[in-house]
């Protein structure tokens, strides 16, 4: 390929929108370009790290027995009805009606479509278990979108679907997938971290994302000192410290209290320590059910855990005017006991595990300015529910006594469980068992961000000069720059080099542009991140220049030592 030909260029300019190096630098280079907000054209040169990393996910999911299709990008809007995801929030549907005025989605996940293919077949259990996955275009409507291709509202993914007849075949599928999973990305050059997710309301223990550690991603998580256990801080539990548990429980009082609203001033108010407090918070679901949750005062709540318990697809903090009108207590001052005649009935109360055991606690008395002290739990109030709704943070032990540290990354690829929760919902989604009876599949979901990890990538394979491509993913191999183009030897040494090259089948990117000065040629070699820099010029003489992306020195060595070099270096991708 001819740099000169070539459709997209190096530019010095950076659109101040862009804020992640992956996303300054893949412009700057010629990559990608914004269409609209959130939706990008790959250039020819990002096109061709896409379908490498294409060619390296393929080729490990067709080990591993996977199959490869395709479904339609537009999805009947009924089977989003007939799983109540056209009402469900958090999806991001993008809707379209054809002539006929007939509804359809533009798939931001595909498992109905899925599982809608699999059902049209009559298929029993010598058919299990199977995968099938595909490449293709995903739509999701994000409110807000960020750092290039991390996140996008249309973008090009690898999603698969297993379908076997139970959990024990799906575990050996999703072991597999794992595995799958960590050689693509040892061949994208990406190291990953195999982090315990959350799995929303369809549950189950089986969830894992695949994060590139970063300060550009969004994903948070926690590990353990020892690299025992590592889980995103939606789901990450935590050894809570045991409190005063074998202490007298004393008569509960209500005593009066002018304070302040915060957990601090109940501190300085009645002079005990945070953990001999309760911290109330209430919350609305989607559904406008008043949720009060309650846990030990120096641990926080983790709403999406509080989520998970309820059941329930969103939720939000209530209002102060909600907390006076609509649950009759004072913002600041609420409390788990339901002595307030005026509290509302139907609320539901979840309790932390930390409050179990907790002697004498001090918490608010549902009006302002008034406390209750030596609150326990059991004796003074019942929870509906108690469970783990607290946030793990830095510093917290895991349950086996590791000091958990809290990490930030890209995530790149998950793996989870659906089990029975499509193929249920979804009619005459069903295989043969042994005895003829008819049975939902056990399924489970894999996704790949192509886009995302090419950013990915970049991220963390890049210097100041521009980006560092990994051998396996780079648009071209060879960067052949002719310098003095002017003249007539070197033109013909850049061209003699360049047949050479492609007879061997090594991808070559020349540098033919016979008006530019050096010093650009090599700073637009550096900022495209090519793996190897040749260099023909006046001053080399008979020699060529070589140099590696990422390393300092170059070297001058002859030309039928190039030809024995790169050709190894070519075996390196496979």
């Amino acid at each position: 390929m001819f740099y000169s030909k070539l459709f997209g260029k190096t530019t010095k300019q950076i659109p101040s929108d862009l804020s992640t190096i992956s996303a300054k630098l893949l412009f700057q280079a010629g990559f990608f370009r914004e269409s609209t907000a959130g939706r990008y054209f790959i250039l020819p040169l990002g096109q061709r790290v896409q379908l490498k990393i294409i060619k390296i996910i393929k080729e490990e999911m067709d080990a591993s027995g996977a199959q490869e299709m395709i479904s339609p990008l537009l999805h009947p809007l009924s089977l989003w009805k007939e799983t109540n995801r056209d009402q469900a929030t958090g999806y991001e549907l993008m809707t379209v009606k054809d002539r006929h005025q007939f509804e359809f989605a533009l798939g931001g996940t595909a498992e109905e479509m899925f599982v809608d293919v699999v059902r049209k077949f009559q298929l029993s259990y010598k058919d299990l278990p199977f995968n099938v996955y595909q490449f293709s275009t995903k739509f999701r409507d994000e409110l807000r979108v960020r750092g290039g291709l991390l996140r996008a509202r249309e973008f090009v993914m690898k999603d698969a679907y297993s379908f076997a007849a139970n959990e024990q075949e799906f575990k050996q599928e999703y072991e597999k997938m794992a595995q799958t999973y960590t050689r693509i990305f040892q061949r994208l050059g990406l190291t990953t971290y195999k982090v315990e997710s959350d799995n929303g309301y369809i549950g189950g223990e089986y969830c894992h994302e695949f994060i590139v550690e970063s300060p550009a991603g969004e994903s948070k998580f926690l590990i353990a000192q020892d690299g025992s256990y590592a889980a995103h801080e939606d789901i990450a539990v935590f050894l809570k410290e045991k409190n005063n548990t074998t202490e007298k429980e004393l008569p509960l009082q209500e005593v009066p209290a002018k304070r302040g609203k915060t957990m601090q001033d109940g501190v300085n108010f009645h002079q005990l320590p945070l953990k001999k407090h309760i911290k109330n918070v209430l919350f609305v679901s989607e559904n406008k059910q008043l949720i009060l949750a309650s846990i030990r005062g120096d641990y926080d709540i983790n709403p999406v855990k509080l989520k998970n318990l309820v059941k329930c697809h969103s939720l939000r903090l209530a209002t102060n005017e909600e907390i006076r009108n609509k649950f009759q207590s004072e913002p600041g001052f609420i409390s788990p006991l339901r002595k307030n005649p005026h509290l509302p009935k139907n609320y539901l109360h979840i309790a932390d595990t930390s409050l179990s055991g907790l002697k004498n606690a001090c918490s608010g008395g549902n009006r302002k300015n008034w406390d209750y002290l030596n609150i326990n739990i059991e004796r003074d109030f019942k929870p509906d529910i108690i469970g783990d709704i607290a946030l793990a943070k830095a510093g917290y032990l895991t349950l086996s006594g590791q000091p958990l540290q809290e990490k930030r990354g890209i995530e790149v690829g998950n793996i989870f469980q659906l089990g029975y929760h499509y193929s249920l919902m979804m009619q005459n989604a069903v295989f043969t068992d042994k005895g003829g009876k008819k049975k939902p599949y056990y399924m489970g979901c894999y996704g790949i961000g192509i886009g995302r990890s090419m950013a990915a990538i970049v991220e963390k394979h890049h210097d100041q000069k521009g980006i560092i491509w990994p051998q396996s993913v780079a648009p071209f191999l060879v960067h052949l720059i002719g310098l003095n183009l002017q003249n007539s030897n070197i033109r013909n040494k850049v061209n003699h080099l360049y047949q050479k090259l492609r007879q061997l089948q090594i991808e070559v990117l020349v540098d033919d542009r016979p008006d530019v000065s050096a010093g650009e040629k090599l700073a637009d070699a550096d900022l495209i991140g090519i793996p190897y820099r040749l260099v023909i010029s006046q001053r080399a003489g008979d020699k060529i220049e070589i140099k590696k992306r990422g390393e300092e020195k170059a070297y001058l060595i002859d030309e039928d030592k190039i030809l024995t070099i790169l050709p190894s270096a070519a075996t390196e991708r496979l």
